[in-house]
């Protein structure tokens, strides 16, 4: 995005312009010649990977700000996860069984998105991977409500383009995962993880410890699917273990209905305030 703010010094924009049709020659056609920060051979190198990183922290944030966008609700959820009406094409019969949890994640979305939209959209925007399943519902149900709603899209070798319901502006895509994650929570008011496979409990379990170690303050931790969850972590064998503290488990609740988890972050907000 072009930045309007007054310098009297010459803008980038109008030097990449301008160098786009200089004299083809030798040395115009060198890389070397090329603009540094419009060569993407240069900023693909290995030695500005540290640039890369801090461009990835810095786009989204700048247009998140520009947006408005204070705090976040955000899904977590499985990209296999398919909606009940499409539940024939699952590959298990139990990934089937879990297709409700699609419609409970669009319904949330919704719920959610109702309740951004009295803050003018600034406060509570659902958040997603923006791409299919529980992250398809969660833009979806944005899109019920009449409201926006953020794609963080990560660059796959097998995927993907981000689904059809996220609000275009809003849509970002990322090669560093460590990035997307920061992304995923420096706003957050709330997590919710739906179930879902190896990229959900990286996301889950790095969430957990942030607010563990208090590297993040404490939101509301919601969990759907407590049979799914219980079923693939024995959390009380941690606790039991010591490799985790009793407390420890008192940083997440498990539900199962959209309005059941909203009344709970409309409660957790109420007793805040």
């Amino acid at each position: 995005m072009k930045d309007e703010r007054h310098s009297q010094f010459r803008d980038a924009h109008s030097d990449v312009n301008t160098a786009e049709k200089v004299p083809d020659t030798p040395q115009t056609r060198a890389p070397a010649y090329r603009l540094a920060f419009a060569d993407p051979d240069f900023l693909c190198r290995d030695e500005l990977r540290p640039v890369r990183l801090q461009l990835e922290l810095l786009k989204p944030e700048m247009i998140l700000n520009e947006r408005g966008i204070e705090s976040t609700i955000v899904l977590f959820g499985g990209a296999r996860i398919p909606e009940p009406a499409k539940k024939e094409t699952a590959r298990t019969k139990t990934l089937a069984g879990l297709s409700h949890f699609y419609d409970e994640a669009r319904e949330f979305a919704r719920l959610a998105t109702e309740k951004s939209m009295a803050s003018y959209g600034r406060e509570y925007v659902v958040a997603t991977g923006g791409g299919p399943g529980v992250m398809e519902a969660g833009n979806r149900g944005a899109v019920d409500a009449g409201g926006s709603s953020i794609g963080l899209n990560v660059v796959l070798p097998h995927e993907q383009a981000p689904n059809e319901y996220v609000t275009p502006g809003l849509c970002f895509n990322f090669h560093y995962f460590g990035i997307r994650k920061m992304h995923f929570l420096m706003r957050a008011k709330a997590i919710c993880c739906f179930p879902g496979g190896f990229g959900t409990l990286d996301e889950l379990f790095e969430a957990l410890t942030l607010i563990q170690t208090d590297r993040m303050n404490r939101v509301p931790f919601l969990l759907f699917g407590e049979n799914f969850w219980r079923g693939i972590i024995n959390w009380e064998a941690l606790a039991d273990a010591g490799t985790i503290s009793a407390e420890d488990l008192d940083l997440f609740r498990f539900v199962e209905t959209a309005q059941e988890a909203m009344d709970i972050i409309n409660d957790w907000y109420t007793e805040k305030a």
